[in-house]
């Protein structure tokens, strides 16, 4: 290889020369993926600034839940997505992974409720409908707690009262939920004022607990003495007053209802704290009742009748007034008399009664008030309260006539009180026995009698028959015969008693002439009355 370096060029050609290398510049082709990874950068990192915390939410189902598409809401705001659903390991749940927007950090706190909001039609009204055309979504309630948390649970139906709503809460403690339900209305005079939000069962498994919310400012007309009371339905009653029917509105007919009120004379004016308890009873006059002075005390009433149409809470009535209720009503069976009778249990008041507290704190001052109602004939009677029902009732009342028992032992656990038969099993009895004597005649017996007789009657007419005949055939033409000569004797006698007869003109004269001759006699008496002398020396002659 020649060495250039060594040998110059050839005449007319020019030198080489040596020259720095020129400054590298970036080509334009560069500059479009650079702006393009910035404002990438830039979108990712405004993305992750306005991101919120990822929460989990828990449901049964995914019913509805749409990963990617199903939005988090709060007072139809998005706040959030749904970005996964998957199912839990033990496959009874579904796990949602939510995205909560930036904005959205404060409901990531315990007592946020999510629920999935979807069409619902239940007794206590529609909701999500407008799902129907934009697709489920979660509702959200925003808590208040200052805990934080990552975990929920969801709940399967919306709640009734939110956290927002205004108002407050009541329990209510009632032995059955009749026709209740989380969404029935609660009414104050008929308005409504608020409505169920939840029950439960108690642990016991005999009452039930309700909780009740009332809207502000109805919140306040909820005093220590308000009372409350089912009014679900149509409360029909039949008694001695007529046809009542009660109800608070159509719509408690079919979704049932609570009411509440005061007293009239109540003096508690002050508002109820929250969470409050109250009784609630079956009926507005159950809880209108006034509260007894006195303890109620319980009895036992035996009856030996049958109890059908008397029911627990049947009233105990002592002429005209309600002085008790029936608590209960079994059967015993007594095994020296080897029969059964039927021990009915009252309550009774003994305010309603016109006793006080002396009668009844004194033990000596009780027994003799009862022993001398009892010595009087006071006793328990089962009657009939209503005849197109067939529901009995307890009376008490006075019997003078009725067999005096033996005092009764106000000591023991349940006192027993004497009774008498109703006036129908009464009636009954002596029916009873009517019946039992009319079933010992022979009618048997009788009927044989009769077709005996009525034999016997019959061949006497045939032998009357004969005999008849045989007198028409002997008898009868000289009984003919008599009769001619009978009426031949009187047609003689009306022809002697004509008035232009012989008989009827001698008989004229004979009466003409014992006529003068009583004139005679009546002159003779008189002469002789007159001249009694004249019967010894004769009528003296007339000078």
């Amino acid at each position: 290889m020649p060495d250039h370096a060594n040998h110059p060029p050839p005449h007319g050609v020019p030198q080489p020369g040596r020259e720095p290398r020129a400054r590298w510049l970036p080509s334009l082709v560069w500059v479009i993926p650079i702006v393009a990874a910035v404002v990438g950068l830039s979108l990712l990192i405004s993305t992750l600034a306005s991101r919120g915390p990822e929460i989990t939410v828990t449901f049964r189902t995914a019913e509805g839940l749409t990963p990617g598409k199903t939005p988090v809401r709060y007072k139809d705001v998005d706040i959030g997505l749904v970005k996964t659903a998957r199912l839990a390991a033990d496959r009874s749940h579904v796990i949602a992974t939510i995205a909560l927007t930036k904005d959205a950090r404060s409901f990531a706190v315990a007592d946020t409720r999510f629920w999935v909001v979807r069409p619902r039609f239940a007794m206590s009204g529609v909701s999500g409908l407008e799902t129907l055309l934009s697709g489920a979504y979660i509702g959200v309630d925003a808590g208040k707690s200052g805990e934080t948390t990552r975990s929920f649970t969801g709940l399967e139906v919306p709640p009734t009262v939110t956290a927002d709503a205004s108002g407050r809460q009541f329990v209510l403690r009632a032995q059955d939920l009749g026709s209740l339900d989380i969404g029935s209305p609660v009414y104050y005079r008929r308005v409504q004022v608020g409505h169920v939000v939840a029950y439960q069962l108690e642990p016991n498994g005999r009452d039930i607990t309700l909780r009740v919310f009332v809207n502000k400012p109805y919140d306040k007309l909820v005093s220590a003495d308000t009372r409350f009371w089912h009014a679900s339905g149509v409360d029909l009653k039949l008694d001695a007053n007529g046809l009542k029917l009660s109800t608070q509105s159509l719509v408690t007919v079919m979704l049932g209802g609570l009411a509440f009120q005061a007293p009239e004379h109540s003096t508690a004016h002050a508002a109820a704290a929250e969470n409050t308890e109250f009784l609630l009873a079956a009926d507005q006059s159950e809880a209108m009742k006034e509260p007894e002075e006195l303890a109620p005390a319980l009895a036992v009433l035996n009856f030996d009748q049958s109890v059908r149409g008397l029911s627990p809470g049947a009233p105990v009535d002592f002429r005209g007034v309600t002085v008790g209720q029936v608590r209960s009503i079994g059967i015993e069976y007594q095994r020296d008399k080897k029969a059964f009778r039927m021990p009915v249990v009252v309550e009774l008041y003994p305010s309603r009664m016109g006793l006080r507290e002396k009668d009844v704190a004194d033990d000596t001052r009780k027994l003799a008030i009862v022993h001398s109602l009892v010595q009087r004939g006071m006793r328990a009677q089962l009657r009939t309260g209503n005849l197109l029902t067939g529901q009995l009732y307890v009376a008490l009342d006075f019997f003078p006539k009725a067999p005096l028992p033996a005092d009764p032992d106000l000591n023991a656990p349940l006192p027993e009180l004497p009774t008498t038969p109703g006036t129908f099993d009464e009636l009954q009895a002596k029916l009873g026995d009517i019946v039992t004597k009319i079933g010992k005649v022979p009618f048997d017996q009788i009927g044989q009698d009769a077709r005996t007789a009525m034999v016997s009657m019959n061949k006497m007419l045939v032998k009357a028959d004969k005999l008849v005949a045989q007198v028409n055939g002997d008898v009868a033409p000289q009984v003919v015969a008599a009769l001619q000569d009978v009426r031949r004797t009187l047609a003689t006698a009306n022809g002697a008693l004509a008035p232009d007869a012989s008989l009827q003109q001698d008989t004229r004269r004979m009466m003409q002439e014992l006529t003068q001759t009583a004139v005679s006699l009546r002159t003779l008496t008189d002469y002789l009355e007159r001249h009694p002398e004249a019967l010894l020396q004769g009528k003296k002659e007339e000078k």
